[in-house]
C-alpha cells in the first residue's frame, strides 16, 4: 500500500524526484497533513455519486484524498511541469482527470458536459492559490455552474470577509458578491505549518452552499453588483457621498437621495451597515431613476 502523499517525507520524496521547484508566481503552497485533508473531504460531504472539480492539484495531495471516496474527479492544473508528476502520483486511481488549463480561461460548464455526464452530485473542492483566490471564486459563481457547493483551502482572512456579516469591519464588496449566490461559513482555520513551503499567514477552509436562488431578487443582476461596489468605494464615506462620486453622474445627486428614500435607507448610513435585501432594494430604486 502507497504512503499518503500529504507527508512531509513523501512529499520530499516526490519533489526530489522530479527536482521540483516552488514557482512563488503560482502561489504554490502543498498541504503536507493528511488529517487537514480529511477534514476539507468531510467538509465537501463526498459520496461514491459526487464528481468533483479541483483547482490547483499540485503534486496530488487533496487529489488523492478526493479520488478514495468521489465518484470521479476532474483537476484543473496551470503549471506543465506538474503533470508528469500527477501521472506519477495518481497513478493508482483510475477516476481521475487532469486537464492542463488555466481555470479562469477555462470553459467550466463545457468540461462539465464532457467529463461528469449522469453526475448529478458536483462539488468544487480545491486548495487555492492565495494570489488568484477571489477571480477564481467569482468565476465558479457567476457562471451558475450545476454545483451544491465549494469547498476550498484560502487564506484566512479572506474567508472572514467572505463569510461576513454586515455590520462588522470584515463585512465588504466580495461578502455581498459571495452570498449573494451562497451560504458561507469558515469550517476550520489551519495554520502555516501544515503546508510546503510554509506561508507567512493562516489558512482556513471556506464551505460555500450554493442557494436554488440568489439570496434577494433583483432587476438587474450586473447593475446590483455595480451599486454595492460603489457603495464600498471609500468605506469611511457615507453611502450617499460613495454613490454619489462612485455611480455618478454627480449631477443625480437628488434622484439617488429619492432612492434611498424609497429603499428606507439613511443617506448618513455607511455601506457595510447594510444587509443583501437593502442592498437589492436600493438597486432596483437606482435602476429606475439614473
Amino acid at each position: 500500500m502507497m504512503k499518503d502523499i500529504a507527508t512531509p517525507q513523501r512529499t520530499k520524496e516526490i519533489l526530489n524526484k522530479y527536482g521540483f521547484n516552488f514557482k512563488k508566481s503560482l502561489g504554490q503552497n502543498f498541504l503536507i497533513d493528511t488529517n487537514v485533508l480529511r477534514n476539507i473531504v468531510a467538509a465537501a460531504d463526498i459520496t461514491d455519486e459526487t464528481g468533483v472539480i479541483e483547482v490547483g492539484p499540485g503534486i496530488g495531495a487533496l487529489t488523492e484524498q478526493l479520488a478514495k471516496r468521489a465518484k470521479k474527479v476532474v483537476s484543473f492544473e496551470i503549471d506543465q511541469r506538474l503533470l508528469p508528476v500527477l501521472d506519477d502520483t495518481l497513478q493508482p486511481y483510475e477516476n481521475v482527470e487532469i486537464i492542463h488549463s488555466d481555470v479562469l480561461k477555462a470553459d467550466i460548464q463545457g468540461t462539465i458536459d464532457q467529463q461528469f455526464e449522469g453526475v448529478e452530485d458536483l462539488m468544487v473542492v480545491a486548495n487555492l492559490p492565495y494570489y488568484v483566490t477571489t477571480p477564481i471564486l467569482m468565476k465558479l459563481l457567476e457562471e451558475h455552474l450545476p454545483v451544491r457547493g465549494i469547498v476550498v483551502m484560502i487564506q484566512a482572512e479572506v474567508a472572514d470577509r467572505i463569510a461576513a456579516k454586515p455590520g462588522t469591519k470584515e463585512y465588504g464588496a466580495l461578502s455581498i458578491a459571495a452570498q449573494y449566490y451562497a451560504t458561507a461559513e469558515k469550517v476550520m482555520t489551519v495554520p502555516g505549518t501544515v503546508f510546503m513551503p510554509q506561508p507567512r499567514v493562516d489558512s482556513a477552509v471556506l464551505r460555500l452552499t450554493i442557494r436554488e436562488e440568489p439570496a434577494v431578487a433583483v432587476q438587474d443582476e450586473a447593475y446590483f453588483f455595480k451599486v454595492f461596489h460603489a457603495c464600498f468605494a471609500n468605506r469611511r464615506k457615507t453611502i450617499l457621498n460613495n454613490l454619489v462620486h462612485n455611480l455618478g453622474p454627480k449631477e443625480k445627486k437628488v434622484e439617488i437621495e429619492a432612492a434611498l428614500q424609497e429603499a428606507n435607507i439613511d443617506p448618513k448610513r455607511r455601506g457595510e451597515t447594510l444587509s443583501l435585501d437593502e442592498f437589492g432594494k436600493l438597486s432596483d430604486a437606482l435602476l429606475k431613476r439614473l
